[in-house]
């Protein structure tokens, strides 16, 4: 008798989901163990597991369909066998409940938060068109000829319907690659290809995906509901960087089985921050409503960027890591969220949680409070400037600048203020934070 395969529920907030990719086909045999389908929730995109043996007799969804969590996606049963009937249809509307929240960016009055989390499929093949002159094209598509300035109206898609597919615009690409290597070949060395130009600019409508509606929801509340205050400090990067510079000339070359490991500035900040609340710890606070709930350990969230969104992946007692354990977990973490891997558990229950934008040159910024903490460390780059020494010189220094956004429910700027100073101290003495 086939089994129903139903839409699972990844995440506490999640009530619907978009099948985003088929990974086996109807006819394909399947067993325990085997990923079936790419569901995109509220948080992320994950892989759909298959807990039984047979055949996938029926597929009950399309690639783009919405379905509420518990609803058929699929049928396994043995080959030449009819797949059962069933009631319900996808829903290709379905708002979903307001998720839990994921961190964003921002600036002082308007704030800004970074986060990074896993990329989106490449296959969410449903037409954004909903006007016969509009062209019609996969949300990757939109986001790839946006990106490379092509205008989709002058490509023939080779997707249902003539949608417009990732294939066509790499096929552009690979005829481009071609045209300017057989120029190359042809023209005198002094003569440069001369590539058509496209426009740049064009008006797109862009669906919204469940993560995108999740980032929204979630960022509104937090602005609503937790009233932020702004605090900044500035740091000498230089020790920093030296400690960095100094470990991985010994590390970094080493193999994996000789301790080898590369650090990176995240991986730094990271550990000092968890240092510094072990100094402060009234900053690993929540508001619980009728009451303020001091954590006994510091789950350390962080954040990640991917194509659709941000997610904020968390280290468990952070504060009891060394800096090789929290640059460790941190890695893999960052490489669950771009593979889609990461479960909903690894994405949750942050006490704290540091956000960065160094690494493009923002040199300062303030993050919107994940909601659950009482406030969220803003990490800016490190650049070289004019500074006064000990001994009223004028020299060049390399300097940080450090935001922080408190929940005032929570905490009170003297709290907020002894945090960035006991941060200020393990950054500029870095060797505290490896003993």
């Amino acid at each position: 008798m086939a089994t129903l395969i139903e839409m699972p529920k990844l995440s506490d907030t999640m009530t619907v989901g978009t099948l985003v990719n088929w990974l086996k086909k109807e006819g394909d045999p399947v067993t325990n163990g085997d990923m079936i389908a790419e569901v995109e929730t509220d948080k992320a995109t994950m892989e759909v597991e298959c807990f039984e043996e047979g055949i996938l007799i029926k597929q009950y969804c399309k690639q783009g369909d919405e379905v509420l969590v518990g609803g058929a996606i699929a049928a396994i049963g043995e080959a030449g066998e009819a797949a059962p009937a069933i009631d319900a249809t996808p829903s290709e509307s379905i708002t979903p409940e307001t998720p839990e929240p994921v961190v964003e960016a921002s600036a002082p009055n308007e704030p800004v938060v970074e986060a990074t989390a896993p990329t989106p499929s490449e296959s969410m093949e449903t037409s954004s068109s909903t006007k016969d002159d509009r062209v019609k094209a996969s949300p990757l598509a939109r986001k790839i000829a946006e990106s490379k300035g092509i205008n989709l109206s002058q490509i023939k898609g080779s997707g249902p319907n003539g949608r417009i597919v990732k294939a066509d615009l790499e096929a552009i690409k690979e005829a481009v690659s071609n045209s300017v290597q057989a120029t190359d070949s042809k023209a005198p060395e002094s003569t440069s290809p001369v590539i058509e130009s496209v426009p740049t600019l064009e008006a797109l409508d862009l669906p919204v995906s469940n993560m995108r509606k999740s980032i929204a929801s979630a960022l509104v509340a937090s602005k609503t509901q937790a009233p932020h205050f702004y605090l900044q400090i500035e740091v000498d990067g230089a020790p920093l960087a030296n400690l960095r510079k100094e470990l991985n000339q010994r590390l970094a070359e080493l193999p994996k089985e000789q301790g080898g490991i590369k650090f990176s500035v995240n991986d730094l900040t990271l550990k000092a921050s968890a240092e510094a609340i072990k100094r402060v710890p009234a900053i690993n606070r929540s508001w619980e409503g009728n009451s303020i709930k001091q954590h006994p350990n510091v789950d350390l969230a962080f954040g990640v960027a991917i194509d659709d969104g941000l997610v904020t992946p968390v280290i468990r007692s952070a504060e009891n890591k060394s800096l090789r354990q929290v640059s460790s977990e941190a890695k893999s973490l960052i490489k669950k969220a771009r593979e889609k891997k990461l479960a909903p558990n690894e994405m949750s229950g942050s006490t704290f949680t540091v956000t960065n934008l160094g690494m493009f040159g923002i040199s300062d910024f303030y993050g919107i409070i994940n909601p659950g903490n009482a406030a969220i460390l803003s990490i800016g780059a490190t650049i070289k400037r004019p500074v006064v020494n000990d001994k009223d010189e004028v020299v060049i220094g390399q300097t940080m600048k450090i935001g922080l956004s408190g929940d005032h429910r929570v905490i009170d700027g003297a709290v907020g203020a002894q945090y960035l100073l006991a941060l200020k101290e393990i950054l500029e003495t870095p060797s505290l934070m490896l003993v």
